[in-house]
């Protein structure tokens, strides 16, 4: 995975009802999905009838203590981890979001991103609503408040029709919490018990932290209710199925299952295909850490090309650090990889890596690895070219900045410099998912989008001929 420029995680969510140690659950849920997010961490707690949020930017661990989660009474919470993909990176859009209404104090919790959000905000301004953030999540709790349905589900039902795109979302409320999909359960959302009470996460590696079990997933356009009744259930929409490839491929975490199936038994069929594919005549097979791992592993398993650590990673890098004022070559890649030497001196290898998107990060580590005597270097690619940008909740650059939009394979290697190149197929990747591409979204790598994108939005990513 590309560590500069690429793309970048999305949000994560959690929730846990009737819990006497709600708070410190979160946090611990949260604490399993820092990987989706690491701009901002949330939560909110219930406590009768009064609403407690702390937020604050930065890493769980960094934002909670004891004595922050002291001030976060009450038997059900809800938490948040951020990356932003609509609406700046600021404290002012961090999540959860705090409403009051005349249904009682709510917070919402969103994974995801509305397409039509801007069209539905500038009508909601043009009636005179406030919006405290630019986030695009805060068009739905607007909504809800508007309603004049009978009741909370029925207001939410109400305002998700309205609303298009890609959507998990969390909303605590004096009955409890209620958890949503959208109809095309683009992003995971599963349900989970401990000791009685009824859990929810964005993945099931957050259940495994803290001794949950998984339950089953939030069907697409299903409303589940969690409450100490445990789960109800109410349909607002008709499903369509296409869930995110790219979460299998690289977002999740390889240790959770993610739309039923396990992520990291999906990697090591999509590196399996690939070696089936583009089989190379190399002496180790060596992963980028640490989302190209599984992939490498399936990949030697295939060929039968052993498989070894080659890339070391340092996991103690923080977001930003200080660069020396004199160059150092490949400094901003081997601050947080570097090659072990007795591995790959004189060897000819297959690099396996979940994706290439601007391919600069891709030809900094082909030198660094040449530097340290490698003979050969076989670039193989977990995944298809990504040749468009995502517009349901990941982070991506635009096309103009996507190498494969721009260039040949054959480009590509001679910018990276590899010896060769080779890409899983879209129709490999699909096989070895076990989906086909009309029950999948993999709108980055065909730019077939399952939920309409307003063409203004195509036209500024450059999508579209104007």
């Amino acid at each position: 995975m590309e560590i500069e420029g690429g793309f970048h995680d999305e949000c994560g969510i959690f929730g846990i009802a009737d819990s006497q140690d709600a708070a410190n659950i979160a946090y611990l849920g949260l604490y399993a999905l820092q990987h989706r997010g690491q701009e901002s961490a949330g939560i909110a707690t219930l406590d009768g009838d009064k609403m407690f949020i702390e937020r604050e930017m930065g890493y769980v661990a960094d934002v909670f203590d004891e004595t922050r989660l002291a001030r976060l009474p009450g038997r059900t919470a809800i938490g948040h981890v951020r990356y932003s993909t609509a609406g700046a990176s600021l404290l002012a859009n961090a999540q959860p979001i705090v409403f009051a209404t005349g249904r009682g104090p709510l917070a919402l919790a969103h994974n995801g991103n509305l397409v039509n959000a801007r069209e539905i905000r500038k009508g909601l301004e043009e009636s005179g609503a406030l919006f405290t953030t630019t986030s695009d999540s805060e068009v739905i709790l607007h909504l809800v408040a508007r309603s004049r349905a009978a009741d909370l589900p029925s207001a939410l039902a109400e305002a998700l029709l309205e609303v298009r795109g890609a959507y998990s979302i969390l909303v605590l409320s004096r009955e409890g919490i209620f958890a949503v999909r959208d109809p095309n359960g683009i992003r995971p959302l599963s349900l989970g018990t401990r000791e009685g009470s009824p859990v929810v996460a964005s993945e099931t590696c957050a259940f495994d932290l803290i001794g949950a079990r998984f339950e089953r997933d939030v069907e697409p356009g299903e409303i589940v209710r969690l409450s100490r009744d445990g789960f109800s259930s109410r349909r607002f929409a008709l499903a369509n199925s296409t869930p995110c490839i790219f979460e299998h491929v690289y977002f999740s975490r390889p240790d959770s299952r993610v739309f039923g199936k396990s992520v990291a038994a999906s990697r090591q069929a999509f590196g399996a295909r690939l070696a089936r594919e583009h089989p190379a005549d190399a002496d180790v097979v060596i992963p980028v850490p640490d989302s190209g791992m599984y992939a490498a592993l399936g990949y030697a398993r295939e060929s039968e090309i052993p498989f070894a650590l080659g890339l070391v990673r340092n996991h103690y890098v923080g977001r930003t650090f200080i660069e020396p004022k004199n160059a150092i070559r490949h400094f901003g890649v081997k601050v947080k990889l570097n090659p072990v030497r007795e591995v790959v001196e004189g060897k000819r290898i297959v690099l396996v890596d979940d994706s290439i998107v601007r391919g600069t990060t891709s030809r900094k580590i082909v030198r660094m690895l040449r530097d340290a005597g490698t003979s050969e270097i076989h670039m193989r690619v977990s995944s298809p070219p990504t040749t468009a940008t995502c517009h349901y909740g990941i982070d991506t650059p635009t096309r103009g900045e996507l190498i494969a939009a721009n260039q040949s394979v054959e480009e590509i290697r001679r910018f990276i410099e590899a010896d060769t190149l080779g890409y899983l197929s879209a129709e490999g990747m699909l096989e070895a998912f076990g989906r086909p591409l009309q029950a999948t979204c993999a709108a980055c790598f065909t730019g077939v989008y399952p939920v309409e994108i307003p063409e203004e939005e195509l036209e500024k990513e450059g999508a579209v001929a104007r």
